[in-house]
């Protein structure tokens, strides 16, 4: 590997995120008398999916659109998000997206390179905000619904190098067009050549980098701790025990 791959400090991240009003969706608070029907949701006159084709047609880094699965309907139905926004058309028009060889991975209605979808996943998992994507080094990015902050809509990312929820300052669709340039690179702090150090890359969609020391304590580095990959879920659930654990005591960044 070149030059030590180190994750930025957050205001350096947030300089590099072009900021545009939130992404302000209703696939929080329905309640079941509201739910829509299929129909209303799908959007013929007007919908994302080609825009987001396109973008990964002129992607800076490698982009996989992985085709839907048999569970789309429900998916989509359960989100309760039009195709004419880029959340709804990836739920229902791809199994999920592979960005930069799996480095990052969108979530969608579910695939074999991808076995989770975004709609099942969120279940028992996200109250007040929606888990959309995730990343090989365990970090987790959800649209906030309101329990992360007051900008309702907009994207967080939970860092495994400070185990904090920190705000990107843009919404959903900002971050799919963003994640599909060099600047997701940037966002990581990697160099060309630095997934060369990783024996372990690429990954399958379904696991995801564990380290040790943790990268949010002193000792921790991607560069010296160890690590093994294990289930997303796994690092997900010792996301939330360590939070917990560690409630009201201060967390180094590493």
């Amino acid at each position: 590997m070149g030059e030590p791959l180190e994750c930025l400090a957050v205001p350096a991240r947030q300089c590099q995120l072009r900021h545009e009003p939130s992404d302000r969706r209703k696939w929080s608070s329905i309640r079941p008398g509201e739910m829509r029907t299929l129909n209303e949701l799908l959007d013929r006159e007007d919908p994302a999916f080609p825009l987001i084709r396109q973008w990964a047609s002129e992607a800076e880094i490698p982009v996989e659109l992985l085709p839907p699965s048999a569970a789309r309907e429900d998916v989509l139905l359960s989100l309760q998000v039009t195709t004419r926004s880029p959340l709804g058309a990836i739920a229902y028009e791809t199994g999920g997206i592979l960005v930069d060889d799996g480095w990052l991975r969108i979530l969608g209605s579910g695939h074999g390179k991808l076995g989770r979808n975004i709609a099942t996943w969120n279940e028992g998992k996200a109250e007040g905000f929606l888990l959309v994507a995730d990343d090989v080094l365990g970090g987790f990015f959800a649209i906030n619904g309101g329990a992360l902050g007051a900008d309702q809509g907009n994207m967080y990312y939970l860092a495994p190098e400070t185990l904090e929820w920190e705000a990107l300052e843009i919404g959903f669709t900002t971050f799919v067009e963003w994640a599909f340039t060099s600047q997701l690179r940037q966002f990581y702090g990697r160099q060309p050549g630095d997934a060369d150090g990783f024996d372990e890359l690429p990954l399958p969609g379904e696991l995801c980098l564990n380290f040790y020391p943790f990268l949010w304590t002193q000792e921790g580095s991607l560069k010296t701790s160890s690590r093994r990959a294990i289930p997303v879920a796994e690092q997900w659930a010792l996301n939330l025990d360590l939070k917990q654990t560690l409630l009201g005591a201060p967390v180094s960044a590493g």
